[in-house]
């Protein structure tokens, strides 16, 4: 899915990539695939920088813990099953 609006530097954007702090084990790999370095990870601790991230989805695609969620536009985070 692609909305340029929501991808370019000088229209508005919301930030449709979003940290799950337990599921994270720190590993790296979302930060090591960002092209324009929005994610900091400290010893505990990961941070994606919103002036930055564009959106790309990349660290989604590659984390192995499934910590990054790619949010629809629109839409919130659907609840989990049973809550």
């Amino acid at each position: 899915m692609y909305i340029p609006s929501l991808f370019t530097r000088k229209g508005p954007r919301v930030l449709l990539i979003q940290i799950k702090d337990d599921a994270c084990d720190f590993c790296g790999c979302c930060v090591g695939v960002c092209p324009e370095d929005a994610i900091e990870l400290q010893e505990a601790r990961i941070t994606l920088i919103e002036d930055r991230c564009t959106n790309c989805a990349k660290c989604v695609w590659v984390c192995p813990f499934e910590a990054l969620i790619f949010l629809k536009p629109g839409a919130g985070v659907l609840p989990e099953a049973g809550k």
